[in-house]
């Protein structure tokens, strides 16, 4: 796919709209420093891009915060601890080097992750992504104390239906090339019995329903992360339970 060098200083500029003071790596308990595991309560961990940071929203309104609320607004008398690892613009080659370089526990309840946005837009060859992705998801598992049931993988949203997206050219190849990047995933999840959710129709309604765009034209929205929630946390219960 052609990349087009416009295109690109307004994505660059973009992802420094918002949440750009954040460390790729934060904790939202003040009484558990990162990487110590409290066993009294229920620990989650989220890796992935600016889908998990929640680039353009507020602190709260990212999808790993609405669904540790959502947890706690459904388990009674359970306190949980949120650790993220991501960063706008990363790729699995960033994530892969970010996870190396920290100590993380390997004594999370559940663990979610949602990369490969940003191979597809940098044009990386796919075989790129053919070879992190497995071992993006085995570190993940390692952080469950290798329990795989322990893991969600969510499909990458498709930034082609926004106003971002629309503006280039070559939008049908961007949505043909999430879905390469998404089947490889789901297939490879549903080979190792391995949690997968699906959440890219919802970010194809972002032409017809504005509301779950975020105000920069180009990441989900606060509503849009909420509809995510709405599918993982079924799962994410019974991984806790």
């Amino acid at each position: 796919m052609k990349q087009l060098t416009t295109t690109l200083i307004i994505f660059i500029l973009l992802s420094c709209a918002k949440n750009d003071d954040y460390e790729y790596i934060f904790n939202t308990s003040d009484d558990n420093p990162i990487g110590e595991i409290n066993d009294s309560i229920i620990s989650i961990l989220s890796l992935g891009d600016s889908y998990t940071i929640g680039q353009s929203v507020c602190e709260t309104c990212r999808f790993p915060e609405q669904l540790k609320d959502s947890l706690i607004i459904s388990v009674d008398s359970q306190d949980f601890d949120l650790k993220v690892i991501a960063q706008t613009g990363w790729t699995t080659t960033n994530l892969v080097n970010a996870i190396n370089s920290e100590n993380i526990d390997s004594n999370y309840d559940l663990v979610t992750l949602l990369i490969g946005v940003n191979n597809q837009y940098q044009h990386k060859e796919f075989s790129l992504y053919e070879s992190e992705f497995p071992q993006l998801v085995q570190m993940a598992i390692n952080a469950v104390n290798g329990d795989k049931d322990k893991l969600i993988v969510i499909s990458i949203p498709d930034y082609a239906y926004t106003p971002f997206g629309q503006q280039d050219f070559y939008f049908d190849t961007i949505s043909a090339e999430i879905d390469q990047y998404n089947t490889y995933a789901e297939n490879y999840c549903n080979s190792q019995d391995i949690t997968y959710v699906y959440i890219t129709d919802i970010t194809r309604l972002g032409v017809e329903q504005p509301e779950l765009v975020a105000s920069d034209g180009l990441h989900p929205s606060e509503l849009a992360y909420s509809k995510f929630v709405e599918r993982i946390l079924p799962h994410a219960l019974e991984k806790i339970d």
